[in-house]
Parts: structure tokens; sequence; C-alpha cells
């Protein structure tokens, strides 16, 4: 605890161009200023670097890139492997893991080791890793890299520790599990041929060992030969030689039979008791053409020969669709009895892989569903009834349904926000679904303590909006909003309006949502903003629109030579902002067409659903057929009525009560005669028509993601900055009058309103406006607005002249405002009220105004608050209304702010900041001490730059990849209770025993013959592998195990309790059963006794 005592010596009344150049703001941190009144300051900060550590806690939404799928199904869990070497580990809803190959290199294999807790990877660098399921963070045991070999396929049988794999080289390989040791038993690709072949094989594409005989392995290489061998004898039962490559091969139970895929499409059925020939030749989906030739058909990537008892098997295969019709989807096959059912999909599988109810596969399988791994999707088909429907899915799969353009992230939101969003959102699900439960249920997990409502929201590039409650670290899909259907789509003026953006013109670029007035703002990619209003009655609306202006008028612009010799600030006259306050949106008579440019909204009265429902729709025109540049900041503001937003061009501030526009101008239009660079318009760059409004954006950055694939008609010098952005993140930038090249332009970059002093001789907190600019110029303008609700209505809305000028370097990223005790001042609102409620007239509605003024609590400290401003650069912390410099901070010289909040954690506050050299950093409040610096992502591109968002209590995410969000928290709280909120992955199970399958099937050889594969691989029989061939790596389990154990010490006790309890069940039923069998002896024993005593005095023929 450090207790700052501050004697404030700067209260000056001096002009604010004197403020902006006093020397202390840009000195040394807390440097004050001469003032004849002393006041002091106390202020107690608890945060102290020992409350932050920084930590990722869970990822949402579809792996990226996927390409291998497995299965374990004993304690069904599912496992995605991806391109970047990442592995989720999927089970019951809650139960959601990811573990990351720190190589980086994509996952070719996963192979489950059947209700053990262990999963195997082999991935694209030649390397087979072991990882711990037992622990609710997986880590790596073991890693085995080959060095002379390339893995192309692994198989591990049930129940054994022998891993086989096959290689590039058509060699197959044997390693132990337990010890990741490579056998010095091997089957050269010589040896598996005859001797008499002049060809290589190819690739090893198959192995598995016969249902039958577990010392019987087969071997299908690419080329099509098939090879059986005899583990034992070291020799080969049968060779196949197939005129087709062959791509997968499946097992009949009884191991009589398998079936192969080849690339011709089609699938041939081999029987053991004849292998020269196939026992079936069949092209599934290959008609006979007029020629009497089959036409030819797609490879069958994969097959699979599924028995059921009370059916005629299962044969599911991808692929094979004849190449006649262009275009056609991927498509899933399951061919049941003489029914082929055809399943098209959305986007191609990468793979798939039949459920069966049985670990054992010399049983009847019982398949009962279908896992499909698309690209860009995650399935489950129930095969259980004969229309095959779908699971619903209950992972977030389906965040990238459109690309996500802008994320938002709450957390302690209102309880009751999430129930009514799930209401209203559930009305619109989707029907159809099996009604079956979703059969990946493994894992175990529970709503922990240390859990409070947070939602998620993000936008995307169709215009749509989704709602997700992210409460308790997991992801449910709430509500979802389609920006798109405000506009009328049919009109041919949007031909013009998708030359800006050729695709998307509805995506989202950033949202603003207050979750107690349940108020909802969007920006659009068009320079179009969209006000809704929450109601849980549908209604019947009028949508309003407003169009604005915000471009450089012809009689604004004055040449460079005019203002050549006046150096001067210029007169406060001309660009006063009340000379704007009348008709600021009205588009100039030269520019008939700028109305028809954009997308026209919809104008007559249209029956909205409950839910959101849009209100207003604010769009910037076009200009002689220049497109408006895109909005760059905003901040809406329930109590007061009001909604802000800027661009590189200005600044515009709408009643959205009264639907009216109060203020439109440009940036330098709002300074006066207060301009600290001393700057003149100018003309526009002669190569730009003069009213176009073009500019370069110096040292602002739009917090948006621009998806791939769309066009923008920015302008040139924006398209150079954001492109040299996107190939590096170091470019070190200065906010001086030289860099800005004297631009008349300069960028809004953030604005938020609050209570404060616009002026330092103010006594009482009025409405204001902060807004903050590219060239770190933070501005106050102060508002009057009407306080009794029918004035508010109907009287205007006064906006003054500019009051305080502050300075940082750098663009300015975000403002906070603290209280003289250090508490955060949270923005006024208005609870929400239900506008579409049927009236009473005994209880009139009123709007309910809740203030956070900075007085309010203040008596034993004085008037004033506490504001804190960050830029790119710097933060700066300043006392109203005074305006003196408390306290400075450069936090980056190198690299620059990408995102900066001013969050709770732990009861206190501190400064958040996220840097484009991927430094995660928090500061302390209002002292801004370093409390702690991560460099969390050293590679940081725009897709994580435009989306990474803080929010109280120490948590904060990204989108990781175009399909997933990254939660991360900073907190050390939340960091030591992780462990509680994530699920555990391995659960006790007892393995299901086998079948008895009967005397006369053993008699007739029905039963598997078992092999010892310890007799076979061991050391002792085989000897050592070559130390060349593959290096053992130990597992990083070292350290991070440790870590993980002392972390999860009551999950292990739990376990161990767990598995003591298991071991004395155990020895209690060996008890019992002892038991049983000592009283069914005795039993016998007297039985046979009294038999002998009554046959004891017979004779021979008395029998």
């Amino acid at each position: 605890m450090k207790k700052f005592r501050r004697v404030l010596d700067g209260l000056t009344t001096s002009s604010p161009g004197g403020t902006i150049g006093s020397p202390s703001c840009g000195s040394a941190a807390g440097t004050p200023t001469a003032a004849p009144t002393p006041k002091e300051i106390d202020i107690q900060e608890t945060l102290v670097s020992e409350n932050f550590q920084l930590c990722k806690t869970v990822r949402h939404g579809f792996p990226c890139q996927p390409t291998a799928l497995a299965f374990d199904p004993v304690q069904r869990l599912l496992a995605v492997g991806s391109r970047s070497g990442g592995v989720r580990i999927l089970g019951r809803p809650g139960v959601d893991c990811f573990c990351q190959h720190e190589s980086g290199a994509a996952v070719l294999q996963l192979q489950f080791l059947i209700n053990e807790g262990a999963l195997v990877t082999a991935c694209a660098d030649d390397t087979l890793h072991l990882w711990n399921l037992r622990q609710r963070r997986p880590a790596i045991l073991h890693s085995l890299k080959f060095n002379r070999e390339r893995i192309t396929f692994c198989h591990l049988p049930f129940q054994s520790k022998w891993l086989y794999v096959g290689t590039e080289r058509g060699n197959t390989h044997i390693v132990n599990i337990e010890s990741f040791i490579l056998s010095g038993y091997v089957i050269m690709w010589n040896k598996a041929i005859e001797l008499s072949t002049k060809t290589h094989p190819g690739p090893v594409v198959h192995l598995s060992d016969s249902p039958k005989d577990e010392g019987k392995l087969l071997i299908g290489f690419e080329s099509g030969t098939i090879v059986q061998w005899d583990l034992r004898g070291k020799k080969a039962d049968f060779r196949i030689y197939y005129d087709e490559a062959i791509h997968s091969v499946s097992w009949h139970h009884e191991g009589k039979q398998f079936m192969c895929s080849h690339s011709d499409g089609s699938l041939t059925l081999w029987n053991l008791r004849n292998t020269t020939k196939p026992f079936q030749v069949t092209f599934p989906h290959g008609k006979i053409q007029k020629d009497a030739r089959k036409e030819s058909c797609k490879p069958i990537l994969k097959v699979e020969y599924k028995t059921s008892r009370s059916s005629e098997p299962f044969i599911v295969f991808s692929g094979g669709l004849s190449y006649d019709k262009a275009g056609r989807r991927p498509t899933l096959t399951i061919m049941h009895g003489k029914a082929i059912t055809v399943l098209e999909m959305d986007y191609p599988i990468v793979e798939f892989m039949v459920l069966c109810e049985t670990p054992y596969n010399n049983e009847v399988q019982e398949p009962y569903a279908v896992v499909v791994l698309l690209e860009k999707d995650l399935i489950v088909v129930d095969l259980t009834q004969s229309n095959f429907p779908v699971f619903e899915n209950p992972y977030p799969m389906d965040i990238h349904e459109s690309p996500v353009t802008c994320t938002a992230y709450f957390a302690d939101c209102p309880p009751d926000i999430i129930p009514i969003l799930y209401s209203i959102g559930a009305k619109h699900k989707k029907t159809g679904y099996s009604q079956k439960e979703w059969p990946i249920s493994g894992g175990t997990w529970t709503l922990g303590s240390h859990t409070y409502p947070e939602i998620i929201i993000t936008g995307h590039a169709d215009g749509s909006i989704k709602f997700w409650d992210a409460s308790a670290i997991t992801l449910q899909m709430l509500y979802k909003v389609k920006t798109s259907k405000v506009f009328d789509k049919s009109k041919p003026g949007e031909d013009r309006a998708a030359e800006l953006v050729e695709e998307d013109p509805f995506a989202v670029q950033m949202v603003s949502w207050c979750p107690q007035s349940r108020i909802f703002c969007v920006v659009g990619i068009s320079a179009h903003i969209i006000l809704y209003r929450f109601s849980k009655y549908d209604a019947n609306t009028q949508i309003v629109s407003l169009q604005v202006r915000l471009q450089c008028e012809h009689e604004d612009v004055v040449s460079p030579s005019e203002s050549e010799n006046n150096p001067c600030f210029s007169e406060p006259g001309s660009h006063s902002p009340q000379h704007h306050h009348q008709h600021p949106a009205s588009p100039s008579s030269g520019t008939p067409e700028g109305l028809k440019d954009s997308i026209p909204c919809l104008k007559q009265v249209v029956r909205v659903p409950p839910g959101y429902q849009a209100e207003l729709v604010i769009q910037l025109l076009w200009v002689d057929g220049e497109p408006p540049q895109q909005i760059t900041s905003l901040d809406i503001n329930s109590a007061y009525g009001l909604l802000a937003f800027g661009n590189c061009n200005g600044l515009a501030v709408v009643d959205y009560l009264q639907k009216t526009i109060l203020l439109c101008m440009s940036t330098l239009d709002l300074y006066g005669a207060a301009d600290p660079y001393q700057r003149l318009t100018r003309s526009p760059r002669r190569n730009r028509q003069s009213t176009s409004g073009s500019t370069h954006i110096s040292g602002t950055l739009s917090h948006t993601y621009i998806g791939p694939g769309r066009k923008l008609s920015l302008p040139t010098d924006l398209k150079t900055d954001l492109e040299s952005r996107e190939n590096s993140f170091s470019r070190s930038r200065s906010s001086s009058v030289s860099s800005i090249d004297r631009d008349t332009k300069e960028a809004v970059t953030t604005v938020q309103f609050g209570e404060s002093y616009g002026r330092k001789t103010d006594a009482l907190p009025t409405p204001c406006l902060w807004v903050g600019t590219s060239l770190g110029v933070v501005l106050l303008i102060p508002m009057s607005i009407p306080t009794d609700q029918e004035e508010r209505m109907d009287e205007p809305v006064t906006i003054g002249p500019s009051g305080a000028l502050l300075m940082l370097k750098g663009s300015v990223l975000r403002f906070g405002f603290l209280d003289c005790t250090g508490a955060l001042i949270q923005s006024p609102y208005e609870v929400w009220r239900d506008h579409n409620t049927p009236e009473d007239p005994d209880r009139p509605r009123r709007r309910k105004l809740v203030h956070f003024s900075p007085s309010s609590s203040q008596d034993a400290c004085g008037e004033g608050h506490l504001a804190v401003v960050c830029s790119e650069r710097q933060a700066k912390v300043f006392l109203m209304p005074s305006q003196s410099c408390l306290f400075v901070h450069n936090i980056t010289e190198s690299s620059f702010v990408l995102r900066a909040d001013v969050v709770s954690v732990c009861n206190s506050v501190c400064l958040a900041c996220f840097c484009a050299n991927g430094h995660v950093m928090t500061l302390s409040l209002p002292s801004l001490r370093p409390l702690m610096d991560v460099n969390y992502l050293p590679l940081t591109d725009m897709r994580i730059a435009r989306t990474f968002c803080f929010t109280n209590g120490g948590q904060a995410l990204y989108l990781s990849s175009p399909t997933e969000i990254q939660r991360i928290t900073y907190s050390q709280e939340m960091c030591d209770n992780l462990q509680e909120m994530l699920g555990e992955l391995f659960t006790p199970i007892e393995t299901p025993e086998a079948q008895n399958r009967g005397f006369l099937k053993g008699f007739f050889g029905g039963n598997a013959n078992t092999v010892d594969r310890e007799e076979l691989f061991g050391e002792a029989a085989a000897g050592k592998a070559s130390r060349s061939l593959a290096q053992h790596i130990p597992g990083q389990a070292g350290m991070e195990g440790m870590k993980v154990a002392a972390s999860g010490a009551v999950g292990e006790i739990a376990r161990a309790r767990i598995a003591l309890d298991e071991r004395g069940q155990r020895l209690g039923e060996l008890e019992e059963r002892t038991a049983l069998m000592m009283t069914s002896a005795e039993t016998f024993s007297k039985h046979a006794h009294e038999l002998m005593l009554k046959c004891k005095d017979k004779k021979w023929y008395q029998f």
C-alpha cells in the first residue's frame, strides 16, 4: 500500500494556450506549477505488481485450418488438430481445452490412448508427442523426432503400448508408448513386397491389426499394394497388387474381409480366402455411359465399414462424386443396405469418423453417429434415425459464420440482461435437430464460485451483430441482430456505395453499448451509424434517417500563399461552432447526387420483432462522387440523449431524442483561436478534387478489422499508412509539427461524454464532451442540457465553444475519470424502460437518470476530479478544473499503444495498455507506476491489433485466428482460480469388458488370437533401434508439470482419492466374489457328501 500526498501549487487561471505550452506537462512526472492556494490530495493505492499475472484462460470458436480428428469412445472426448500446431480437446459443454505445439508444425494425425488419459500427436516436422490429459492443462510427457524418415501414418491398437508408425519410404517402425523409445523391430518395405517387384510401393497410407489375429498387421501402400504381415513369423501372409491408388482401408469386425477406397472413386471388398482379385468392386456414384463405360469419378478419400446387430452394415465414405457436374458441394455418403444417402456439406471435408459403442475392433461395432470435420465447421450426424439428422452443436463453432470485424467485451453486466437476450434469441433458433443428447460428453465441469455476468459482442462483415454469454469461461450464443435489414437493398443507388465496399457494404466497424440503458449503437464501414433500442414487444416503427456532411467546403479553403505571412491564430469569428448549428447537415447545391450515392434506408413503416429495434440511422454523405471517410470514434450517452462521432475530417454531435444534429464541423474549426499548432486551412492536394476531404491520417489507427477480399476506396496516403503498419508495428512516429507536415485535417480518434469542468473557472461539473485527436490534442466541449423531461424533448441542447485544451504525445486513445479518492467515475446513464409498453394513464412514464457526479462523494476532499488520458505514446493524469498535470508516464518510445482502457481490478483501478510490439502493460492510478509489463505477443498482426479489448475483472480478449476468440487474464487472483474454473478432461471410467463370444465360435476359430507384443518388440527380442533414426526428447512436463501439479493439487488429491476408492471398491468386489465362491464350494461339497451317503450301500445294478 502506498500513500500519495501532493501539494498542488498549480491552480492557475492562465489561458488554455498557456496550459498547453506549460513545460510541466511534458517534463518529469508530477512536476507542479506555482499556485497561491495549496490543496492536498490523499489517495491510497492498493494495487501492487503481485496482483498481476498474464495467462491464457480459454479459447472459443472453430479450430482454424483443421487437419486431423480423433475420438476416445470410452472417455467420449474429441480432439481436433490444426495446421498451426494447435490441438483442441472437446467434451461436454464447459470442457474445452486448447494445446499448442511449440514448433507450430501442422498436426498430421491424432491417436487417443483409449481410456488412458493420454493423446499421441504426429506433426509435420516428423515428431511424435505424447500428451498427458490427466490434468486440466495438458502437457507433453515425451517427444520422438524422426531424423531420416517422414511420418505418414500411425496406428495404436486398443489396450496396446506399441505404436505402429508408417513412413514416406514405405517402412513401418514401432514405438513403445510408455518410454517413447523406438523398437529394433522394423518392417522394411523391400521385405514386405515381393523381391521380383521392380517399383517402390510408395508411402504407407494405412496400418491396422487384424480383428481376428493381433499378430497380423495390414499395411497399405499408396500405389495400391496391400500386405498382411505376420509379426511373429516376420513374413508376408499375402500381397495384393491393385491398379488404383489406395486412400484408406477398413476391416469387417470378423476379420475375414476388408474394404478399400481408391483414387478412381471405387470401393473394393477383399476376402482373405482369395486375395488374387477383389470380391466386389463398386462405383457408388459412377453411372454407366452410352458406350457402356463408367464415367470418371473423384477419389474416395476415406471409407469406414461398420456392422450392426439389428440392421445391415453401414458404409460411410467421403468423395467419389462424378466429374461431370462442376461446382458440386462436398458430400458424405452413407450406404445402409440398399439405401444410399448423400449429405451435402457447406465446406470441404477434412476428416470424418464413425462413432461406435465398443472400443474393440473384433466386436459388432454398433455405429451411432458420424463426426464430420469440415474446413470451417464441425457437425455430428445421427445414424440411429433413418433421415440422418444432425445434432445441435453446443460449442460456439459459428463465430466466423461471417468474418469477425470487431469485438467488444463487457464484464459485470446487469444480471437480468443475459436471460432477457437469451429468451428473445431462443425464438429464432433453427429446428430439425436430432432429439438425442450430444454424443461428445466426456470430462466434468462445474460452475465455479468466481463467476459473474459477462457478454462478448462480435460484429461481422455481413452487418450482423452477435451477443454471446461469456460467463464462467464458457461461450454461448444469446442473440443476433442483422443491421442490413434497416437498408433498402433493392434500390439502384446501392451500386455507387458498392464501389466503397465491394462485397460487404454493411460490415460492422465498431459498436457502442450501454448495458444499463440497453442502448446499442453500430458503426458500419459505409460511414453509417445505426441506433437501436431494446424492447420486449414487437412494434410498428419508422426509422428516422439523418444525413451528415463531414467534408471540406470550397469557401472554407484558404490557399497556403494567403497564410504565409500570418503565423498568428486564426480569427475565431469565422470558425465558431455556433455557425454550424442551423444547417450543418444540408448537402451543398452543387452535389445533387450526394444522397443517391449512399445506401438508402427503409422509408416505410416496418414491423419489427422483440429485441433490438432500429430507431435512427445516421449516414455521412458522398460529395462529388467521393465516398465519405470512415468513422474513427463513437460514444453514446443515454442520460444526455446524445451521440458523438468523428472521422479524419471532423466531429459531429447528434441529439437522438429530438433526432437533430447539434454540431458538425472540422477538427480545426473546433479550436477557434486556440489552435496549438497555429495552422490555417489550405487547399486539398491538387491530384484530388477540392471538396473530396481526403487527407493523410497522421498518427491514428482505427480499431477495426477489414476482412479479406474487400476493396476500400481510401485515400492513397491512408492506404500507404495502413500497409506500412501491417508490414511492421515497430515504426516510430513523432507528433511534432514537422511530422504532421502541417496538414489541415486531424482525425478525431476518441470521444467520451461525462460530467466534468469545461473551463478552469467552472465551480460545478456540467455535461461535457471530451474529444481526442490524432495529433495528441484533447478538447473539452461543455454542453447545456435541459433537465426537465418535457423541456428535454422540446428545448434544444446548446453546445458552448471548446474549453480546455490539453496535449500529449501521439494519437489520443482513451479517457477515464476518477474522483479525488481514486475511485472510478462511471458515465451517467438512463435506466432502461420499454418504449413499447402499453400506456398506463395513472403511471406516466418518465426517464430515470443515474448520475455519478465528481462532487457527489467528495465533501471531505473538496471539488474536482482526476482525468486520465492515454495516447499512443504516453499517459497523463490531470486535476480538473485546474487542468494541472499531476502525473505523466511515457509508455513506449520504440512502439505505440494500440488499445488502452481504465479498468477495475481487485477492487481498485488501473490503466491497461496493449502495445504494437505485443507488450501488455498495467499502470497504477493515479500515479501511473508500472505494475506489469509482459511481452505477450511478439509478432502482432492486424487482426489481433484491431480486435484486442480489455474489460473489468482483469480480463481481455482478441481474435487469435479468423475463427477463434482467445480470452486472457492479467489478474493474479483469476490465475489462481483458473484451475477451479477449467473442466476436467479425464474421468476415471472402467473399461468395458470384451464380449464372450461363446464356445462354438471359439472352437471354430472365431475368437481373436492374442499376441505378446512385448515378446516381439521388446529390447530382449528385437534389440535396439539405430540412434540416428530417431531422437527422444523429454517432455516439458518438468517445470510446467510441477506448476500445474502445485496449482491443481486439490484436483490431484481428488483423483487419488477416487483411485483409492475404486481400488477399495474392486477389492471389496473381489472379497465378495471370493466369499461367493467359498459358499458355492461348501454347498457343492455338502451335496456331494449327501449323494455319496445316499449311494454308498447301493449295488451297481441298482443305479
